[in-house]
């Protein structure tokens, strides 16, 4: 669980109590306002394990490096139109990605929720169903419903028998898939595809693409590899015209 920006220290103990109900361990804060402090310490009501072990970073970026998938939480409609999913639809995703590696759940600032850059880092967008008359909801309450869907999830996925097991694809982490992304926007750049003005709204259209579409690591490579060649024949055709 990794909260980013918590601005009320007995919140992230709260969260550390809804953590260890539901058998969850690994705290993360991004930025925390006012952390340690025995606020969290008194709201943890005996999560000490899970709030001691808590480990801080400077950026989302840093929390989830290395995550096999990213999923952030909403409460507000997005401009960018990504679809965003209920917990129970996700959660068993989550369970069957976290055999293979880790998963971040991202949880933004109590007022504010996540920006669209930290949004970015995620794969899978979801906002807990309430009464729209009235949507705001706790920071640790949050973290509660998500992890007991994610508890939940564990003896939803149906199992198959081994001879239908078709081969384990293995997915990129969230630091691949970031330079990714990179080698993408620079190459499209050098071509004339992004121009200076509003290509930030396009690229982020583009990362959603392969967001939803989930290419594996064999998959992201081809791609990287097409990407290379593209960068190979414009810088060919640019010394032709330097040289003419």
């Amino acid at each position: 669980m990794v909260l980013v920006r918590p601005t009320h220290p007995g919140n992230i103990g709260a969260t550390a109590r809804a953590m260890r109900n539901m058998g969850l361990s690994r705290l993360m804060l991004v930025e925390p306002q006012d952390f340690p402090s025995d606020t969290a310490a008194a709201r943890a009501a005996g999560a000490d394990d899970v709030l001691t072990s808590a480990e801080g970073f400077a950026n989302v970026a840093d929390a989830v490096a290395g995550c096999k998938l990213v999923v952030a939480t909403t409460a507000r409609p997005r401009s960018i139109g990504w679809p965003v999913e209920t917990p129970k639809a996700v959660m068993p995703e989550v369970a069957k990605v976290s055999d293979e590696g880790e998963v971040a759940m991202l949880f933004g600032q109590e007022r504010a929720g996540l920006s669209n850059a930290e949004v970015d880092h995620a794969q899978r967008l979801i906002r807990i169903p309430v009464n729209d008359d009235f949507s705001s909801l706790n920071l640790a309450a949050a973290v509660l419903l998500v992890a007991y869907e994610l508890s939940m999830a564990g003896g939803d996925i149906p199992a198959t028998h081994p001879e239908e097991e078709s081969p384990e694809e293995e997915y990129p982490s969230a630091e691949e898939s970031h330079f990714f992304y990179e080698h993408l926007e620079k190459v499209l750049r050098a071509i004339g595809f992004l121009k200076p003005t509003a290509s930030t709204r396009l690229m982020r259209k583009l990362v959603w693409l392969f967001t939803r579409a989930r290419p594996s690591i064999e998959e992201i490579n081809i791609l990287r590899g097409i990407l290379t060649a593209v960068e190979r024949i414009d810088r060919k055709n640019n010394n032709k015209n330097k040289a003419q």
